[in-house]
């Protein structure tokens, strides 16, 4: 395979021309790409528009994975876009995208080939977040937009080749993780983009490239820039990528770990020194939290968040202390707490309150769970379900069985026959009439119900 050239990272430089992979030097194959996808690219190439495979897919399919999504670039603007596909929609306001929809609730994305403005704009907007721009280029300047080399990626369907101008590719094969363009620059322009960063390098247990690293720990502080609902979209799709565990270990070495959960500042050692009780733990859990996804089994929001705060409360409120009993000051101290930690990730209230709610009852399940006894009062508990599955997982990442889904469930009822009632039998006679004495809702008469006319 060529090499990559080195002057394809260099921002200021002229486009290079790209790569060509022939089919038969590249494993992605036709029958492994979704149909309707299929279908949206040969209407597109039928209709005279360019039509790539683009961005997660081609690199998922590169490396024999299946990819969750099938996104399609094309040089049609959106409202040819729409004109072509009847079963579609425009959305998004930063850069318009066309969803076509097919039989089934499938929904494959279409988007416009973006230019390279970023790189082109002056010093004005050197330290811009998130600059707004909408407007169309080429196939090159659409590749230099992308976050990562690994996702600039295109595979087009005509000569079922890969198209590669940033060395994708190489990466892909070396298995590196890499910036596109100039690192620190593209990390100021979108922080969000160092959170990508990370959670592919966790996924597909790759090496982030020197350079790249170094830019995200100098920069992890502009992530506090960015929307909340964008860093709580990101945060949850690594808490929910499979590979929660390495992500964990990389977010807690570079510091994006405290940015996102600043209460572990101090509990949760960032060094290679040896891991702390708290640091074991929270590893341990999050082994937990992969193993529930790999089962198909992932934990709702407030249990996942539950679950990533809980060696923080052993640490923060010492819970073998803790009596059994008249725990309602350290109830009200734990709430306003978790509600201070989560504020920045835009957790909904009541999340918060089941987060406190398992967090505050964790000593009770624990204490109950090492004597083998749940009192009456207890499983009465609306919460006991999900205080017993929160205290298997914290069993499980200390070594003990795995945790069950079901654990706290109420038996379901017996079964019995079901016996349809005989009707009765129609008699022919007329309903007797209603008694005077029951008054009609409205009334005709003079003066009305309660004397409103």
């Amino acid at each position: 395979m060529p090499s990559r050239p080195e002057n394809l990272m260099d921002p200021s430089a002229d486009l290079p021309e790209p790569l060509i992979i022939p089919r038969a030097e590249h494993p992605i194959s036709r029958k492994d790409i979704d149909r309707e996808a299929l279908k949206v690219m040969h209407r597109l190439r039928d209709a005279g528009f360019s039509a790539y495979l683009v961005g997660g897919a081609v690199r998922d399919l590169y490396l024999g994975k299946t990819p969750k999504d099938f996104d399609i670039s094309t040089n049609a603007r959106p409202g040819q876009l729409r004109t072509l596909f009847r079963n579609s929609r425009i959305i998004g306001r930063r850069f318009r995208l066309v969803q076509v929809f097919f039989f089934g609730g499938k929904i494959v994305e279409v988007s416009t080939l973006r230019c390279r403005s970023e790189f082109e704009e002056g010093d004005r907007e050197e330290d811009e977040v998130l600059a707004h721009n909408n407007t169309f280029g080429s196939e090159a300047e659409d590749a230099f937009r992308r976050d990562l080399t690994i996702n600039a990626l295109f595979y087009e369907i005509e000569n079922f080749t890969i198209i590669d101008y940033a060395g994708g590719v190489a990466d892909l094969n070396n298995r590196i993780v890499r910036m596109v363009g100039e690192a620190d620059r593209r990390i100021v322009r979108d922080p969000v983009r160092m959170m990508r960063a990370i959670r592919h390098a966790a996924r597909s247990g790759f090496t982030i490239e020197a350079r790249t690293w170094q830019a995200i720990i100098a920069n992890l502080d502009t992530l506090r820039l960015c929307p909340d609902s964008r860093v709580r979209d990101e945060f949850f799709k690594d808490l929910h990528s499979g590979a929660c565990a390495p992500w964990c270990r990389l977010a807690v070495t570079s510091g994006l770990f405290f940015i996102l959960l600043p209460c572990y500042d101090g509990i949760v050692s960032r060094g290679p020194d040896e891991p702390s009780e708290q640091s074991r733990l929270l590893f341990a859990l999050c082994q937990v939290i992969d193993r529930l996804h790999a089962d198909g089994t992932p934990l709702p929001e407030h249990l996942l968040l539950a679950v990533l705060l809980l060696p923080w409360a052993q640490a923060r409120f010492n819970f073998a202390t803790l009596p059994a009993e008249g725990r309602e000051g350290f109830a009200r101290t734990l709430r306003t707490e978790v509600d201070s930690h989560l504020e920045h990730l835009n957790v909904k209230r009541a999340s918060k309150e089941e987060i406190t709610l398992l967090l505050a009852n964790f000593p009770v399940f624990a204490r109950h769970g090492a004597e083998q006894s749940w009192p009456a009062w207890l499983k009465r508990k609306s919460y006991f379900s999900d205080g017993l599955l929160f205290l298997q997982l914290y069993q499980e990442a200390l070594g003990g069985a795995p945790a069950n889904h079901l654990a706290g469930q109420p038996d379901p009822l017996p079964s019995s026959p079901y016996v349809p009632k005989s009707p009765r039998p129609r008699t022919g006679k007329s309903r007797p009439a209603r008694p005077e004495s029951r008054t009609p809702a409205f009334s005709g008469k003079k003066g009305g119900i309660f004397g409103l006319k």
